[in-house]
């Protein structure tokens, strides 16, 4: 793979990530703040899944930034 389409392979990825943790982030708060204790498809309660959706919105926001800013430094 040559250098040009690794960069917009990465883009790709850090961009998707970056997204998908937003959507994640806004889905937790959601279930934690509307829908409180109801239960979501014989999944468990609600806030205890939006707690796990939010977490999990954190870390691919924050990743899918980290790889952008390691993108930009290194001049993909």
């Amino acid at each position: 793979m040559t250098q040009k389409w690794r960069g917009w392979v990465l883009a790709g990825v850090a961009l998707t990530m970056y997204v998908t943790g937003g959507v994640l982030i806004m889905a937790g708060l959601v279930m934690i703040g509307i829908m409180g204790g109801q239960d979501l498809w014989n999944w468990g309660e609600a806030r205890g899944i939006g707690y796990m959706a939010f977490a999990i919105g954190i870390i691919l926001s924050v990743f899918g930034v980290l790889v952008m800013r390691i993108m930009r430094n290194r001049g993909w």
